[in-house]
């Protein structure tokens, strides 16, 4: 029997019982992928022991026996760097994991009391948890396979924006002067190409999220590989697209369609054919407080990216996912992370400001009866709360370590619980620092509503 065959089948078998669930964890750039699946398995490993997770009912009410890592089932998928995350924070000083740059996996075997025992009350049971690491960047493609190569240039002319135009002056210099009906030069190509994913590299930089093709960013294995040397056609409005499609194969404009139709086909496809349809709940962690601290372009910017993400769970009937194979997605998250960078009274507003961020995706998400929920976390805690008093008035602040290594008390201002408009960007009065994760003598990684997120996303499969 074929592996995957075999895989599927061993799959269906644990479904049945009950007994396997694969969570998928994704986000853009700086969202904290890597801290938060850290944080989990940190968390489920220290059950009943140092591990606070009262808003998880079988961990508040001890029937969490603990869990551990086991070897996974797909031997073609990275391990998720587990072990190097916690070797980084148990650092001297600590410092935050190193992202990881493609899906990675890692399993745990969770094992349990059940709220309704056998007649000797000793039952156990377990549950095989699958847990998937893969870069937002990779779903901000699927609106690729609606296009086709002229409509797609249209969609990514990269001056959307003055901030991020900017980022593309040159190589929009160099690729007006690229012929579409001129026999196509490798090397010219090639050299376009590169500019182009160095605009989209140097725009993530700078805070922005709408980006694609998603793997030049993270190109992994295909770095150098002619299916990433393709760019969007400038000018192209003013261009017949019969015309376009009568140029010879050889020509630019027909070797850059074609390298765009094989990203699509085997590219963005098969990610969804192999692995997108194999998860059974996702989470989608998104820096809010990064995207207020780069100002309205880039918080617009990060707006249109979430609502393209989301497209990947829109479940009507007329869903490109839909048409693609059968949905299996049945809960999903939306969690705005970092929330130990603002103080407490401030962590409603971020939840109230990510449901107005993504109003209209979650209002379709819940029409197609897709359970959702937003929440704001902190999957590994920095910081502590304090209060400061100045003329008699006591106000909350924070207390940490910047990544410079300086000590900080402040208060790092108010976020907006609506959408900002002009003008709250223009009286904005507030700068959200990074902290360095805190020192610690072994146990528990310290969170916010890490055990909140766990309930919604397994607590219902650990009754």
């Amino acid at each position: 029997m074929r592996q995957p065959l075999a895989r599927e089948l061993h799959d269906l078998l644990e479904r049945g019982r009950d007994r396997q669930l694969r969570l998928a964890v994704t986000g853009l750039s700086r969202s904290g992928k890597t801290a938060f699946l850290t944080s989990l398995v940190n968390q489920l490993r220290h059950a009943g022991l140092e591990a606070h997770l009262d808003l998880l009912p079988v961990a508040r009410e001890g029937r969490l026996l603990g869990a551990r890592r086991v070897n996974q089932q797909d031997l073609g998928v990275p391990r998720f760097p587990y072990d190097q995350a916690m070797e980084a924070l148990d650092a001297t000083p600590p410092h935050w994991p190193e992202p990881t740059r493609g899906i990675s996996e890692l399993r745990l075997t969770i094992r349990y009391r059940p709220t309704r025992r056998g007649l000797l009350g000793g039952e156990t049971r377990e549950l095989a948890l699958d847990l998937f690491d893969y870069p937002g960047e990779w779903l901000l493609d699927l609106p690729l396979l609606e296009h086709d190569y002229p409509s797609w240039s249209l969609a990514q002319q990269p001056a959307r924006g003055h901030q991020r135009a900017a980022l593309f002056t040159d190589w929009l210099a160099a690729a007006a002067e690229l012929d579409p009906a001129a026999a196509a030069d490798e090397g010219q190509l090639a050299e376009l190409a590169e500019g182009y994913a160095e605009g989209l590299r140097a725009a993530r930089v700078a805070g922005f999220a709408d980006l694609q093709p998603g793997r030049f960013l993270l190109p992994g294995e295909l770095a150098g590989a002619p299916v990433l040397q393709f760019f969007p056609l400038p000018g192209i409005e003013g261009a017949e697209r019969a015309a376009l499609d009568r140029l010879p194969p050889e020509s630019n404009y027909a070797t850059l369609a074609k390298r765009f139709r094989h990203y699509q086909q085997h590219i963005v496809r098969p990610f969804y054919r192999d692995h997108f349809r194999r998860f059974d709940r996702q989470i989608v962690l998104v820096d809010l407080l990064g995207a207020l601290n780069a100002g309205p372009e880039r918080f617009q910017d990060l707006s249109r990216a979430l609502a393209n993400l989301m497209q990947s769970f829109d479940y009507g009937k007329r869903s490109l996912l839909s048409r693609l194979f059968a949905p299996r997605i049945d809960r999903l998250a939306i969690a705005a992370t970092k929330a130990d960078h603002v103080t407490p009274e401030q962590h409603g507003r971020l939840v109230a400001l990510l449901e107005a961020l993504l109003a209209e995706p979650l209002k379709d998400l819940r029409f197609a009866d897709v359970p959702v929920r937003a929440l704001s976390l902190a999957a590994i805690r920095a910081t502590e709360s304090r209060e400061v008093s100045h003329q008699g008035r006591r106000s909350p602040a924070l207390r940490g370590t910047d990544l410079s290594g300086e000590e900080q008390l402040l208060f790092p201002g108010e976020v907006p619980d609506r959408l900002p408009d002009a003008a709250f960007w223009a009286r904005q009065g507030f700068d959200f620092p990074a902290f360095r994760p805190a020192p610690r003598e072994g146990g528990a990684l310290p969170h916010i509503r890490m055990d909140a997120a766990l309930d919604w996303l397994i607590g219902d499969k650990l009754q």
